[in-house]
């Protein structure tokens, strides 16, 4: 696409809007009418897309959104304790039990697995579902560290280990946008 600033815009504000509407519009198909099943949002980033996904789908004439749970994995992490400065749990919000239901979980980014992983193993303390699908923006596809797969994606980036994708949303940003970066040094905020 084109450059933004040291980085690479590779989705812009339309084609990122296309790409809400379509994974909407894949659920919509996948697990209407939404009975038994649940969004499960990973703190921090994963929120605002499961927002929208609401969102959008709760739009819909004669459609009853799922119900949306807010997930912090901090203290799940396998890394918490190796960073050079202390971990900030963000909440978790789950106003219900995932018990005998399809979990749609919901992230901005699968890169290493990691982070799935430990969002997986937070999950168990509200239940046992049924099912877990895994539902990100952004698919990196090299780099993997665990065998984990999303099922719903919204684009594919092939990138180096020291390449870093950044999703920024309108809500904290001011425009949606998805840049990658040939360092994560490159980012300036």
């Amino acid at each position: 696409m084109s450059d933004v600033g040291l980085g690479r815009l590779i989705m812009d504000k339309e084609l990122f809007s296309l790409t809400i509407e379509r994974l909407a519009q894949t659920l919509m198909e996948e697990f209407e009418p939404f009975e038994n099943v649940c969004f499960v949002a990973i703190q921090p980033r994963g929120v605002v897309l499961a927002k929208r996904l609401v969102q959008r789908i709760s739009i819909e004439p004669g459609m009853n959104a799922p119900v949306l749970g807010v997930l912090d994995i901090t203290f799940y992490r396998d890394d918490f304790r190796r960073r050079d400065k202390p971990l900030e749990a963000n909440y978790t919000d789950m106003p219900f039990l995932i018990e005998g239901k399809k979990v749609i979980l919901i992230d901005d980014v699968l890169y290493t697995g990691r982070t799935t992983q430990a969002a997986l193993t937070a999950l168990n303390h509200f239940g046992r579902p049924s099912e877990v699908t895994l539902l990100v923006m952004v698919n990196r596809r090299f780099n993997r560290h665990l065998p984990i797969q999303s099922t719903f994606t919204g684009i594919q980036v092939d990138a180096l280990d020291k390449a870093y994708v950044s999703v920024e949303w309108e809500e904290e940003s001011g425009e949606d946008k998805i840049i990658l970066f040939a360092d994560k040094q490159e980012i300036k905020h």
